[in-house]
């Protein structure tokens, strides 16, 4: 997708990727970004005005299970990473290639390939066919690949390629039909609940093995406390780890299941308020690396039933971005932080030329109004369904202009 003219876009305060807001322009030529700074528009560009407001790069989803172009660019969306959780799944090559072409020009995908053939759990795929065809990770989907001599062979063979390995935390042996997190809620409530510990049981399991195949684990979803320690302790001793989080996780408990709302029924299901509130300081501190929307729309034939048989997942796009300002409001991460956790390394794991506003790179620019107000509503959301569970909430911040390539997106 190139522009006939070159793009400036002038008046904003760039949030660049390598730090706090600063006043400035960026310009770009074709579908690249040529000057970041004190740039003047040359005759003939095309001007944007942002008028005062943050100029940062496209945000990065890294974990969605549908593409949903309306909501993407509702929240700013540019690139999104598709899980391999689809009907059929990603586990051949002509699959992968449809899927990495789905949403051009406006909206890249980068497709995860299939960690075992049907994710079944037992047969390896071609994974570096499936690479050639556009695939920039592998996982296992929503489940635990529970045979750990598979999921050393396809991290041994994922380390070969270079591709990161996207695991999905939480020991399936515990999980067992489990919807909500054992404690005093799920009593209350009388709901088949599984220990918390499922999520760290399944992490020290999956960094030994990322460390015996050399391979770069991301652990796609961290919402506990041990989990996070184990993380923490991980890095510090130079193992590849990344890890990422939903907002659900640090805006919500399992105290938000009490009405059996199933708009709440999430997986992994909703932790405690210290699980919680250990998941903020871990984005704080730098053990959390992305916060991605785990965008999972789910209609009334999913959702509209008792708790326990509600498929998991929300619509998360469309409030990915107010959700992680809210922590900036907070005083729990600054501007800057908030760029490295939405664009920086999610395009540095995905490998994409991606995530910061510098010359060179892919001109996929938000326009954002940090402080816009308005309140989510699931009656009118632009995803294909609104399961979300801040239904009515208010909320700050929005994308009030999108940028592909370079390229305006209208709508």
């Amino acid at each position: 997708m190139i522009p006939r003219e070159p793009l400036i876009i002038t008046g904003g305060r760039l949030l660049t990727g390598s730090g706090a807001p600063s006043a400035g322009s960026i310009r770009c030529e074709g579908d690249r970004i040529v000057a970041a700074g004190e740039v003047e528009a040359q005759s003939g560009d095309r001007t944007h005005d942002a008028k005062g407001k943050i100029v940062m790069p496209g945000i990065i989803d890294l974990g969605v299970f549908e593409i949903d172009k309306p909501a993407f660019h509702f929240g700013g969306i540019t690139r999104a990473a598709l899980m391999p959780d689809q009907n059929p799944p990603l586990d051949y090559p002509a699959r992968v290639r449809f899927a990495a072409s789905y949403g051009k020009p406006d909206l890249w995908v980068h497709p995860i390939a299939a960690a075992t053939r049907g994710l079944a759990g037992s047969e390896l795929p071609e994974l570096g066919l499936m690479q050639e065809a556009g695939a920039r990770a592998v996982s296992p989907g929503r489940q635990w690949l529970g045979d750990s001599g598979i999921m050393l062979r396809m991290m041994q063979y994922a380390a070969m390629l270079g591709l990161p390995v996207i695991s999905h935390a939480e020991d399936a042996g515990l999980t067992g039909g489990a919807v909500a997190t054992a404690g005093e809620m799920a009593t209350r409530l009388g709901l088949p609940s599984a220990p918390a510990e499922a999520e760290p049981l399944a992490i020290m399991r999956d960094i030994a093995l990322a460390e015996m195949a050399g391979a770069h684990l991301h652990i796609r979803q961290v919402t506990t406390a041990a989990g996070l320690d184990l993380v923490r302790a991980a890095k510090a001793r130079g193992v590849r780890l990344t890890c990422g989080v939903t907002p659900a996780y640090f805006m919500l408990s399992d105290i938000a299941t009490a009405g059996f709302l199933t708009f709440t029924r999430l997986s992994p299901p909703l932790r405690s308020e210290a699980d919680r509130l250990a998941v903020r300081i871990a984005l704080a501190d730098g053990t959390i690396d992305t916060i991605a929307s785990g965008h999972d729309p789910r209609g009334p034939e999913d959702k509209r039933l008792p708790f326990v048989d509600a498929a998991p997942g929300m619509a998360g796009a469309e409030t990915l971005l107010p959700l992680t300002l809210s922590l900036v409001r907070d005083g729990v991460i600054d501007m800057a932080r908030m760029c490295e956790l939405l664009c920086v390394n999610p395009a540095r794991i995905l490998g994409v030329e991606a995530g910061r506003l510098e010359a060179g790179l892919e001109a996929d620019i938000a326009v954002i109004d940090p402080d816009r107000p308005w309140i989510v509503d699931s009656d009118r959301m632009e995803a294909q369904a609104g399961n979300t569970p801040f239904d009515k909430q208010p909320v700050q911040g929005r994308a009030i202009a999108l940028f592909k390539g370079g390229q305006k997106i209208e709508g």
